[in-house]
């Protein structure tokens, strides 16, 4: 296992975007399938010690995702990801809030805009998230998204080790 990996994250306020980019040591088919199949996603989409739980996955332009992270309590965050744009293997977008256990949506959101390519062997993923207010964006940095997601990311990283290993 790799241990030079590369991670970056910046945030840029005046546009309200968070861009990060993050270099697994797997091939881009099995990351891409970690990030577009809900039985993977649900192995690594929630940092410590919360789960993430899919209701309905549609990975399909003009589809969707409901599903929520659950803490250790049972507590349920749901959230909506609407898929806007999707090239299979190297690129998707979709708008992301949260919302109600009825689907009913919070607003503002966000459009996230992920690339994938190949690189040293691995993957490259590249992600930028795009808020639609600069407050949503400042509440959710507050809240530690930048360490939740970097928690996240690694659970990732395990799991494409754990899947990669048993191929």
């Amino acid at each position: 296992m790799r241990t030079d990996l590369q991670f970056e994250f910046t945030v840029d306020k005046p546009n309200k975007t968070v861009h990060f980019t993050r270099e697994f040591d797997a091939e881009p088919s099995l990351v891409w399938d970690a990030f577009t199949k809900a039985e993977l996603l649900d192995q690594w989409w929630a940092p410590q010690p919360f789960l993430s739980k899919t209701k309905v996955m549609e990975f399909k332009e003009g589809g969707r995702r409901f599903y929520a992270m659950v803490s250790p309590d049972g507590a349920e965050r749901w959230a909506v990801q609407k898929y806007l744009a999707i090239n299979p293997k190297t690129h998707f977008k979709f708008f992301n809030t949260f919302a109600d256990k009825d689907e009913n949506m919070e607003m503002p959101g966000s459009e996230w805009d992920f690339n994938f390519k190949e690189h040293n062997g691995g993957t490259l993923v590249s992600i930028s998230i795009y808020n639609e207010s600069l407050e949503r964006m400042e509440r959710i940095l507050e809240m530690g998204f930048k360490e939740g997601m970097t928690m996240t990311l690694g659970h990732l990283e395990a799991l494409l080790e754990r899947l990669h290993e048993a191929r």
